[in-house]
């Protein structure tokens, strides 16, 4: 009996750069702040689901956008989220999702999503270091308010 064996490969494709000014290293939230303003979030008229992933000195190594939703939801799996991570090598993750409301105070459905990625990330080896939602009256920080 012959059998075939699929050989695959695996390769990140830099689809742009752009240029911040910024601190190299996110060391707090209003670093985070300014690069969720940079990817204009909370100009989207339906929930967008981003990553960052940070090498071990917490500096920015890509920016992902895992998923878009609907006005008021958006599907956010540890899968989809750690297999960028994982491909980048990152060591950490912040996650920026947008309220189009406006509204940045967190659902139960971000609370369970953002509990998920936490104990995906730890069983990884790839922390959860922040989870920010955006909209047009601020942002709401996950670590600031001690739920991660």
């Amino acid at each position: 009996m012959i059998t075939s064996l699929n050989f695959y490969s695996l390769k990140l494709v830099r689809e742009k750069t752009e240029k911040y000014e910024t601190e190299k290293n996110i060391t707090k939230k209003e670093t985070l702040k300014e690069i969720a303003l940079l990817l204009n979030l909370q100009e989207e008229p339906e929930e967008v689901f981003v990553i960052l992933t940070v090498n071990t000195k917490h500096r920015v190594v890509g920016v992902f956008e895992v998923s878009r939703g609907s006005l008021a939801a958006t599907l956010i799996h540890p899968r989809e989220v750690f297999k960028r991570a994982l491909l980048d090598n990152a060591s950490g993750i912040f996650c920026i999702h947008n309220h189009p409301s406006g509204d940045v105070t967190p659902s139960s459905e971000d609370i369970a999503a953002t509990e998920r990625l936490k104990d995906a990330g730890e069983i990884l080896g790839i922390g959860l270091i922040d989870h920010l939602i955006a909209g047009e009256n601020g942002c709401y920080s996950f670590k600031e308010n001690g739920m991660i």
